[in-house]
């Protein structure tokens, strides 16, 4: 991609994050971004894609599915290279982590 088709990385995230908000945790009506198991999302300078998460519990009936399905939608995403979701459970995910958002979705505001 030449320098003055690239697309500025803050863009980038952006289309990646509502990429993510379509994809929702089978047991919670709440979509992974919102729900807090996206820790990190970082691009460089080639438009390659490392997304750091988690999952709700190291047993979730989605630990093998789930990544799978962040890594293809992000690297479905306009202007992306390539994808790399790793998956880590430091530190643990806790309600704590949810969005405004979600909170209000699940009743807890």
């Amino acid at each position: 991609m030449s320098e003055e088709h690239k697309i500025p990385k803050k863009v980038l995230e952006d289309a990646i994050v509502q990429q993510l908000k379509l994809i929702y945790d089978p047991e919670i009506p709440v979509d992974i971004y919102n729900l807090g198991l996206i820790y990190d999302i970082e691009i460089d300078d080639d438009n390659n894609v490392k997304v750091l998460m988690t999952l709700t519990a190291p047993n979730c009936p989605v630990a093998d599915s789930l990544p799978e399905e962040v890594k293809t939608r992000v690297k479905a995403t306009h202007g992306v290279k390539n994808a790399e979701v790793e998956l880590t459970f430091d530190p643990p995910w806790s309600k704590d982590f949810l969005s405004d958002e979600a909170k209000l979705m699940l009743g807890m505001m």
